[in-house]
């Protein structure tokens, strides 16, 4: 028997899409400093309850050997099994709105089909908008606003929100080859790439997922509810503040990543940081991190349409 799997499967019962909605992308993958995505999908998940229209093939898009997935073993036999999950569902935020989102892990595999499939289920729902968010580790401290690069073919969020703007190569993830696809396409496109601190870049760090939320709702107006990560927030700020007296070398290396943001921020742009406040790991990891951040060569201390369908 041939062996010919299908690059994605429509749910059954899945639920009728109202025309015209704004489509959000949170995809993990090469690079998620702070885990902003992973923890962005994880509140989305859980707390609106998003009702899958399309689900992909893990067999098709997915390297397992290179992102295993995780089997639970109790005691004496395999208790639990959880896949990855990549999809296209339908959500409603905070007070209502509905809208698309796509969410899961970056595809391994067959990156030409996946973005044609998404911009052909964009053009069939008639999107307004289509928004993406990931974050990269920058020299920047975690006391002032998180700022982003923004990409895309929206230029007053471009001009509003993108404090960095630099003229470079980078390795492409799915997320490029969708903006990129859709701008060709005439979409309505806007890419966020948050500029998380460099030594949380390892850490789960909550406001990079509150950063990657206001982002969202920068672009589409879209409402959420994230009390319980601003709370995590403050109960981190009281660590910082100790951990930050208790060091010497500490204090000193973000006094010195404070005075070059001040400065590239005072001259250079126009635009509005997103948000800041979050958690450290101890000084001695801050320490260390640095260090070999310092160690691996020079730096640059620069921090800086229409509907479619």
């Amino acid at each position: 028997m041939s062996w010919n799997p299908s690059l994605f499967a429509n749910t059954a019962d899945a639920p009728s899409v109202p025309r015209g909605l704004p489509l959000v992308v949170m995809l993990t993958g090469f690079t998620d400093a702070g885990a902003a995505v992973a923890q962005a999908i994880t509140y989305l998940r859980e707390e609106l309850s998003p009702e899958t229209l399309r689900r992909y093939e893990n067999d098709v898009l997915l390297d397992y050997r290179a992102r295993r997935p995780t089997i639970a073993f109790d005691q004496d036999h395999l208790a639990d099994y959880q896949p990855p999950r990549l999809e296209l569902a339908l959500a409603h935020d905070a007070i209502g709105q509905p809208f698309l989102l796509l969410t899961g892990y970056e595809p391994d595999f067959a990156w030409e089909a996946f973005a044609a499939s998404v911009v052909d289920a964009a053009t069939a729902f008639g999107v307004s908008t289509v928004t993406w968010v990931h974050a990269i580790g920058m020299p920047v401290p975690h006391t002032r606003p998180l700022g982003a690069t923004v990409s895309g073919t929206r230029a007053e969020l471009a001009e509003a929100h993108s404090v960095w703007k630099p003229h470079t190569q980078v390795p492409a993830t799915a997320g490029h080859l969708l903006e990129y696809r859709f701008a060709a396409a005439g979409a309505a496109v806007a890419g966020f790439v948050l500029l998380v601190p460099h030594y949380l870049g390892d850490t789960e760090y909550p406001a990079s997922a509150i950063a990657a939320l206001d982002s969202v709702t920068a672009a589409t107006g879209l409402v959420f509810a994230v009390d319980e990560l601003r709370a995590d927030n403050e109960e981190f700020l009281g660590k910082v503040a100790q951990q930050i007296s208790e060091s010497d070398e500490l204090t000193t290396m973000l006094q010195g990543l404070e005075e070059r943001y001040d400065a590239y921020m005072a001259g250079a742009t126009q635009a509005s940081p997103l948000l800041h406040e979050a958690d450290l790991p101890s000084a001695d990891e801050i320490a260390a991190e640095l260090e070999r951040f310092l160690a691996s060569g020079p730096h640059d201390d620069d921090p800086r349409g229409p509907s479619f369908g």
